[in-house]
């Protein structure tokens, strides 16, 4: 079932394109990654898929009744103020204890119920966004570099936790990452953007891609491998090979 489809998007920001004729699809249940460079349009296409952001042209279908939710990139937290994690995940509508406890159990963050937001680990504290974006039970779970902050381990312990509950909900996963060696191996579809989509496909042909290469180099292959697992399902999509734009990218 189709999620999001994206078609010819463009956005101007003063003198800035930041985003040129994107296209894009989201399906129930899948991975997709969008990788790029800083300044390469990741977070604007985001807010557009969210609503937050009205583009100059170009048009977002949704599937009827989609319910999204969402993993800011930043959230700064007032160290001064006792704000427990049960008290944040019911902000701003009040949720039940055992809805609270229940979604931390979920991201596997179960007991943090009263410690104060501000005295969490990073990746704890992550945990905590993602089971607030979980709790309305969204189709898409769209995520902005969820893993910033984090060591390489809390990292792809972060990844391996979103794959679970992509495994255990069916909601597909939307996100944005600039640590290429974790997160291409946990995804079904990789997006390359550079204000325009310069390549997209499964993480191998991704990698490989001439496209992606001049704008990342070669040397994140090897680690690619070493986080890849095998899912016990397959995604078949007709554009499940790169594309290119036919761009000179130069030298980033």
């Amino acid at each position: 079932m189709r999620l999001v489809t994206v078609n010819g998007l463009s956005v101007q920001q003063g003198n800035h394109q930041a985003l040129a004729n994107v296209a894009l699809t989201i399906d129930k249940g899948e991975i997709v990654t969008i990788v790029g460079p800083n300044g390469s349009g990741k977070s604007t296409l985001l807010r557009c898929i969210i609503g937050a952001l009205k583009p100059d042209s170009g048009t977002i279908l949704k599937a009827a009744g989609m319910r999204i939710g969402y993993v800011p990139q930043k959230l700064a937290i007032d160290a001064t103020m006792p704000l427990t994690a049960a008290r944040f995940l019911s902000l701003p509508k009040r949720r039940s204890a055992a809805d609270i406890q229940a979604a931390l159990q979920q991201v596997g963050a179960d007991g943090l119920q009263d410690r104060p937001m501000a005295g969490l680990s990073g990746g704890q504290f992550q945990r905590v966004l993602l089971a607030r974006a979980l709790m309305d039970k969204p189709d898409l779970l769209i995520l902005d570099e969820p893993t910033t902050g984090l060591d390489q381990p809390g990292s792809a312990d972060l990844y391996t936790q979103i794959e679970q509950v992509r495994q255990d909900t069916g909601a597909a996963v939307l996100m944005v990452s600039h640590e290429l060696h974790v997160v291409m191996s946990a995804s079904d579809r990789v997006v390359c953007l550079n204000g325009h989509v310069c390549c997209h496909g499964t993480p191998e042909i991704v990698a490989s891609a001439p496209e992606y290469r001049a704008l990342f180099g070669t040397g994140t292959h090897g680690a690619l491998a070493l986080y890849r697992h095998e899912h016990d399902h397959h995604h078949h999509h007709d554009h499940d090979d790169a594309h290119d734009c036919g761009h000179d990218h130069g030298s980033y």
